[in-house]
């Protein structure tokens, strides 16, 4: 992997290429990321880049008149990773994360790395965390199919037998019943770029991305081949 950046989700919307035809396109608000550490295998036992993205105030603590101490931004910076942030030379970031990257040692802290490191045709891999949907039944979460609905049936919607009594006497582990669905990390690979806006930091990937709006999007090269 070579090339990858932290996006938000703006929306989804629909665009006209050069020969009229519509493409559903999920715009991706990418960048600008800083490199916050460079990790090395004499430090670290891998090569990574981490990189911040989205400014985050830091942590004011201010003092009233009685003494005591008094937080004015909760959820801001703490003092460690303000440190951190300080020996790159960056501001305070929301988020964090690491790439791999195999060209990690051309990267220094501070540098920037923006939405123009992709270009149009470009096939990308995107991860995000995806919409969550509340306690659901089988039918929704598993596709399972209902019971009968007339002829005194007392089965409709309910799952139904979930195992044997005898033998195994148990419910195998993976069975699909009902639960919390969504909320889990997606990643739906090999999404093409079909727009590129440089000075807006703007991606504009064909199809769906997952997670909802203004969530924290991966977007990496993408690791299928084609043939």
């Amino acid at each position: 992997m070579k090339k990858a950046i932290l996006a938000t989700k703006v929306g989804m919307t629909q665009i006209f290429d050069e020969n009229g035809s519509l493409i559903p396109v999920t715009v991706l608000q990418a960048g600008p990321c800083v490199v916050t550490q460079i990790k090395t295998e004499e430090n670290d036992g891998y090569k990574a880049v981490q990189v911040g993205f989205a400014d985050k105030k830091e942590r004011i603590v201010n003092k009233d008149k009685s003494g005591k101490k008094e937080v004015v931004h909760r959820h801001g910076v703490n003092k460690a990773m303000k440190g951190h942030f300080d020996k790159a030379g960056v501001s305070g970031k929301r988020y964090v994360r690491e790439f791999k990257f195999e060209n990690s040692e051309e990267y220094a802290l501070g540098n920037e790395i923006k939405a123009d490191i992709f270009a149009v045709g470009d096939k990308v891999d995107t991860s995000a965390i995806s919409k969550g949907k509340g306690f659901q039944g089988a039918i929704k979460r598993h596709g399972q199919h209902r019971g009968p609905m007339t002829h005194g049936s007392k089965f409709h919607r309910h799952q139904g037998s979930n195992g044997a009594c005898s033998s195994p006497s148990r419910v195998f582990k993976g069975k699909g019943m009902p639960g919390h669905m969504g909320c889990v990390r997606v990643t739906v690979q090999n999404l093409e770029i079909v727009r590129v806006d440089a000075d807006k930091n703007l991606l504009l990937v064909k199809g769906a991305v997952p997670g909802p709006k203004k969530a924290l999007v991966t977007i990496k090269e993408t690791v299928k081949v084609e043939a």
